[in-house]
């Protein structure tokens, strides 16, 4: 009646089919799971506190610089309290965490935003933050030659990698906001790196 290729054929689409069924079923319930009981999208408080920027200018091109003008790089330190558990459920890889600022741009209206620090959390243990004096990951520089001057505004943002499913965004607004004082430390002015 059949043959052995179409009876393999339909064993095939059958299982693809179901497999599809299975995922839509595991990524809908997975996302129910971030909502109910606890809106993610809401989640807890960051708090970010004490940050003192360093500023520093820099001559090479991995620093933003162009034909060996100076361009002014911040680095950061600052301490950050936050609460990421609810971010974990039993479809949930890693949640990567990162530090970012928003500015605007004096030239125009353009917000821009730049990240500081990041981390990729794996356990739910490891979801509650407390860093005391943490340091930037990241030097920053504005297309611009200035950076300082700038009124920064701190959040700080998730996204969740699921095993299954497409990734969820968020942010968590940390309401600190910090002016980059516009003296740069007299050791950078002299140190030249290439």
């Amino acid at each position: 009646m059949f043959s052995l290729s179409q009876r393999f054929q339909v064993l095939i689409n059958q299982a693809v089919t179901f497999s599809v069924f299975i995922i839509a079923f595991i990524v809908a319930t997975s996302y129910i799971d971030l909502i109910y009981p606890n809106n993610v999208f809401n989640t807890g408080v960051a708090t970010v506190n004490s940050i003192k920027p360093s500023l520093s200018l820099r001559t090479s091109r991995y620093f933003g610089s162009i034909n060996s003008k100076p361009k002014e790089n911040v680095r950061l330190e600052f301490d950050l309290d936050s609460d990421l558990t609810n971010l974990f459920n039993w479809n949930t890889k890693q949640v990567f965490v990162y530090l970012t600022a928003e500015y605007n741009n004096t030239k125009n209206t353009v917000i821009n935003e730049v990240t500081f620090w990041d981390n990729i959390i794996t356990k739910q243990e490891d979801a509650v933050l407390h860093l005391e004096k943490a340091k930037s990951k990241y030097s920053v520089w504005d297309i611009s030659e200035q950076f300082s001057g700038k009124s920064l505004k701190f959040k700080l943002n998730w996204n969740i990698q699921p095993w299954v499913g497409p990734l969820t965004y968020g942010e968590i607004d940390t309401g600190y906001e910090l002016v980059v004082p516009k003296k740069v430390e007299e050791s950078s002015k002299k140190q030249r790196v290439n």
